[in-house]
């Protein structure tokens, strides 16, 4: 039994603490965060700690870190993210890496877990970069199916740090308790999904969840303390951290 242990990194947080727990990083690609520095420096980082590499595109709203839901067409979307995984791609060939998987960000990825043309934008920016990559999305949702309809390769994501809804989505930030900070919480949640398949939802019901990858998020209050702790109790129920094959 293994789980990849990834999060969503370049944004100005401190990645450097974070990083040694991952097996996967997801980099921002300069439109909801981070720049051309802090690409580089993340994927620097990453790459020197064996850590797999992922582009992380979002809206074009950093004004609003990329969660809140934007109008845009779909062939817009298309673009923006062939135009995003392209630009990372370019740091970490420089680095000597290989990029390895897509992975949208926050209001792109929430809205196309249920919006398939939503998803099949996405997936098609994806192929058009390159086939072999690997597009991570919700568990569950549309974008594993856009994925599956245009022959890439799909990885389910749960999250260790975010509370449930009984219908399978994320618990949205605006209510009191979405982002689970305490470290022990986060690893009980953890477990549950890796080793049980499945998660507490917000109302005490259980949802069943098949994941190949745990996501955490940089930008939570003591992201690092949370991955130490998460890593350890999946290791120490026997449960191999390992990256997406």
């Amino acid at each position: 039994m293994s789980i990849d242990l990834n999060a969503d990194v370049g944004e100005g947080c401190d990645d450097e603490s974070l990083l040694p727990f991952l097996t996967s990083a997801n980099v921002a690609c300069g439109m909801h965060a981070g720049s051309p520095s802090l690409m580089d420096r993340t994927v620097a980082l990453a790459l020197e700690r064996g850590v797999r590499v992922g582009a992380h595109p979002g809206y074009d709203d950093r004004a609003n870190f990329g969660r809140r839901e934007l109008d845009v067409p779909n062939d817009e979307v298309e673009n923006l993210v062939l135009y995003q995984v392209a630009a990372l791609d370019g740091f970490v060939r420089a680095r000597g890496g290989r990029l390895s998987h897509v992975k949208a960000h926050g209001a792109l990825y929430n809205r196309a877990a249920r919006e398939i043309d939503l998803a099949r934008a996405i997936a098609r920016g994806i192929r058009r970069y390159r086939q072999d990559l690997v597009l991570v999305g919700l568990a569950g949702s549309r974008l594993l199916d856009a994925a599956e309809e245009l022959g890439l390769s799909a990885a389910g994501e749960a999250f260790a740090d975010r509370r449930y809804l009984p219908n399978g989505a994320l618990m949205p930030r605006s209510q009191a308790g979405s982002v689970l900070t305490d470290p022990g919480a986060a690893a009980a949640q953890a477990l549950q999904i890796a080793r049980d398949g499945f998660v507490t939802a917000s109302d005490g019901s259980r949802v069943a969840v098949a994941a190949r990858t745990l996501c955490l998020h940089g930008d939570t209050p003591g992201a690092p303390r949370i991955a130490a702790t998460v890593r350890e109790q999946l290791e120490r129920a026997g449960i191999a951290v390992a990256p997406l094959a």
